[in-house]
């Protein structure tokens, strides 16, 4: 599945849970990090058939990827059981989309548990165009109903623009600005025409 369908998968699943902006912002990621693998084609491609849906598409990553973000969470308990959900939501995108014969390594490294499904959709086939569409018409739909899109945290100033809505007080370059002493509408006023 492409990385970004698992990012609008962890955007959407977590605006199901009564989550703050930091912890949506890490649904992404817990739904996204398993493709961390995918960096071993800096190795060269033998490197990435080797390791790409193995070391970082098991349990244990999962778990420890759970662990440290919900470690930064509001409520760590539940957190936790999202981020390690969304985990595993990516482990299922990519066993049904990511090609006949891609392995995931569930068990890796403690145990041998491999999962392939011969019947995969292709990658570039109409079912992961067609999943990704519906993830971002969910995106919309969440953009629409609770004025917010995936970029609240790290941009909530293009987020405020996105729904139409007042940036924070005091957050992104583009604030709006406050009217000085001895400036009027934008310009200088002159001394005659400031009323004190």
């Amino acid at each position: 599945m492409h990385v970004p369908t698992h990012i609008l998968s962890g955007w959407c699943i977590g605006n199901v849970f009564r989550l703050t902006a930091r912890e949506r912002l890490f649904c992404m990621a817990a739904a996204t990090l398993p493709d961390l693998d995918g960096a071993s084609y800096a190795f060269g491609k033998e490197a990435y058939w080797t390791y790409h849906h193995v070391a970082c598409h098991n349990l244990l990553f999962a778990v420890v990827t759970a662990a440290v973000l919900a470690a930064f969470s509001a409520r760590r308990a539940p957190a936790f059981i999202v981020y390690l959900g969304l985990a595993h939501v990516h482990f299922v995108l990519d066993y049904v989309g990511s090609g006949p014969g891609w392995p995931i390594d569930y068990g890796w490294p403690l145990w041998k548990s491999r999962w392939v499904n011969p019947d995969a959709w292709e990658f570039s086939g109409w079912q992961n165009r067609a999943a990704a569409g519906g993830l971002l018409l969910w995106t919309v739909a969440i953009a629409v109903v609770r004025r917010r899109t995936p970029v609240e945290m790290v941009s909530p100033s293009l987020d405020a623009k996105l729904v139409r809505r007042p940036p924070p007080a005091g957050v992104g370059f583009d604030t709006v600005a406050r009217p000085r002493p001895g400036v009027a509408g934008g310009t200088l006023a002159s001394p005659g025409s400031r009323r004190d």
